[in-house]
């Protein structure tokens, strides 16, 4: 689905809810626990980390994220540098406790990430690493790899490297609590320079032609007993924070091309027939696209209070399609971007819970040091992108699971009631078949109609059916 889903992690107590659960991991055959080996494995490994001799200690890093979050992966700190900034950035060392071969990794290549769902978290290593001893959390001296990147002062990058080093995050932030601090005007002055950063960094993403979709997310709470599905708007402080990755993926991306050897998160253009349907779409919304406009200005521009222009972004969202991994050691990848970033890009920021990072991260860590790549490393490039691919279908397809299922409980006891939504997309050639987004809750579903919909105004639609054990909802235009 288009929204964006954030599942905050409880332990359900409806027993319809974890009956629901138990049978998805059933179904899709995932693990409830790792073996015992595996967790010998890491319980050994937390116990004899080996600490780098670099120590960097004296950075006052500090880690954000959501509130309760124990797998912390990154830690950054930001200082001005002359007329330009300075990034540290922390990134958690997790080849430093997983020995090539061994248990733990060969769990690790089975599972590919963390698979996060309503009140379960399937973990790509055991929580005695990524909730512990792996994990950035504050006043711990921890293993790392430490990014350094400078930037000028319009944010460009003027350089980057990554060493492994000894580090000590002095600080757990939430993002709501630091939003919070900032517009109060008593946060500490290194959130103003994210700020600046990040603001940079954006305007330079919108000058290179990168894509942004604000749609709105789907957050799932536990609160006074029950659940509750309610979109939520995005702190400014999480896409600033958003930016210091990205400019680490892109940095990432550039030495291993450089060094031409590596992996990258690839996105191919959209291609133009997808460009002259999106037109038509926003010509049947009544939206102006003026001829000279390119496709990620017109999206910029959006406003995605107004359900024409919701409708018009969830639009957007299905040309960006064929996201894939690109492996290389030689010869450079004949598709190396990631377009809807404008730049090459990897992923290597959170290895606590996606596979592809730690192997992304060894390979920068060798090439800075002029060092060959390690033979670990290389044997896995080939089998990478199979192995993710699969791990984000098993990871959508749970992520999808446990949310419908969620869903159908909450809407259990609301059948034959009628709520507000916006038509925000129809199947080709049948305006009586499409998707509807409800704010309250905050649900998108498909309905079938006996009449044609408008495409992006409101409509009423009214529950027919919700039923937990098959994880269905139906409904129907009022």
């Amino acid at each position: 689905m288009p929204i964006t889903r954030r599942l905050r992690v409880t332990a359900p107590t409806n027993p319809i809810l974890i009956q629901g659960l138990a049978d998805i991991r059933r179904t899709m055959h995932l693990p409830d626990a790792f073996p015992p080996e595996v967790e010998a494995a890491a319980r050994d490994a937390a116990a004899n980390v080996k600490l780098p001799s670099l120590d960097c200690c004296d950075i006052p890093l500090v880690t954000i994220d959501p509130p309760g979050s124990m797998d912390l992966d990154q830690a950054m700190w930001l200082e001005r540098a002359g007329d330009g900034y300075r990034v540290y950035y922390a990134i958690a060392d997790v080849a430093s406790f997983v020995t090539p071969g061994g248990a733990l990794d060969l769990e690790a290549n089975r599972r590919g990430e963390t698979l996060y769902g309503i009140g379960r978290t399937i973990p790509l290593h055991p929580t005695t690493l990524s909730e512990g001893a792996a994990s950035l959390l504050p006043g711990q001296l921890r293993p790392a790899l430490l990014w350094t990147i400078e930037l000028d002062a319009t944010g460009e990058g003027i350089s980057a490297k990554v060493e492994r080093a000894r580090v000590k995050s002095r600080q757990q932030c939430d993002y709501a609590s630091v939003q919070a601090d900032i517009d109060a005007g008593r946060a500490d002055p290194m959130w103003a320079l994210l700020r600046d950063v990040g603001e940079l960094r954006k305007q330079r993403a919108d000058k290179l032609g990168a894509v942004s979709l604000p749609l709105p997310e789907q957050e799932a709470t536990f609160e006074d007993g029950h659940w509750t599905l309610a979109y939520r708007a995005r702190h400014p402080v999480e896409d600033w924070n958003e930016q210091i990755s990205l400019l680490t993926g892109m940095a990432a991306a550039s030495i291993m091309v450089k060094g031409k050897v590596g992996i990258l998160r690839t996105l191919p253009k959209p291609d133009p027939e997808a460009i002259a349907q999106l037109r038509q779409t926003a010509a049947n919304l009544h939206l102006a696209w003026p001829a000279g406009r390119a496709y990620p200005q017109f999206i910029d521009a959006l406003e995605p209070s107004d359900p024409a222009q919701v409708a018009m972004l969830v639009a957007c969202t299905r040309v960006l399609r064929g996201a894939g991994y690109t492996a290389f050691h030689g010869a450079l990848p004949e598709q190396p971007m990631q377009s809807a970033l404008a730049a090459e890009y990897t992923h290597a920021t959170a290895p606590l819970r996606r596979l592809v990072d730690r192997y992304a991260g060894e390979t920068c860590v060798a090439l800075c040091a002029g060092n060959p790549v390690p033979e670990w490393v290389l044997e896995k490039l080939d089998a990478l992108p199979g192995t993710m691919r699969s791990s984000d279908h098993a990871a959508g397809q749970f992520e999808h699971a446990t949310t419908d299922l969620l869903e159908a409980v909450v809407l259990s006891t609301r059948v034959g009631e009628t709520f507000q939504a916006i038509v925000t997309h129809l199947e080709d050639g049948d305006a009586q078949v499409g998707t509807v987004m409800i704010h309250d809750p905050a649900i998108e579903t498909r309905v079938h109609a006996d009449r044609d919909m408008p495409l992006g105004q409101s409509v009423d639609v009214r529950l027919m059916a919700a039923d937990p054990s098959r994880r269905q909802t139906k409904f129907e235009l009022a």
